[in-house]
């Protein structure tokens, strides 16, 4: 497996609207074929001094392998959330992971 975990820091003037677009714009990456397991979310209330809450919005994608991972990110629908929203985030994190 290969795991794709992205970390959204939006920026903080955005207006209800923009985030409502953004939030849209990456669940439209969830269907892309190459997807096996998929999940949008925002940082979960646990509290404890080694969770990192600042990020928004957090992307995990699970692929079957590399391969598919990187057909999804030339996959018109990726292109076309970059290029949409991109406008919205401050920062970008992203952790891959395969699986031991």
């Amino acid at each position: 497996m290969f795991v794709h975990h992205v970390f959204f820091f939006l920026k903080p003037e955005l207006n209800q609207e923009q985030q409502s677009a953004f939030e849209a714009g990456v669940k439209s990456l969830l269907p892309i074929k190459h997807v096996k397991l998929g999940d949008v979310g925002k940082p979960a209330s646990t509290d404890r001094p080694v969770i990192d809450r600042s990020y928004s919005y957090s992307l995990l994608l699970v692929f079957e392998n590399l391969a598919d991972h990187d057909a999804y990110q030339v996959d018109p629908t990726h292109l076309k959330f970059v290029e949409t929203c991109q406008q919205y985030w401050e920062r970008v994190q992203i952790y891959d992971s395969e699986t031991v």
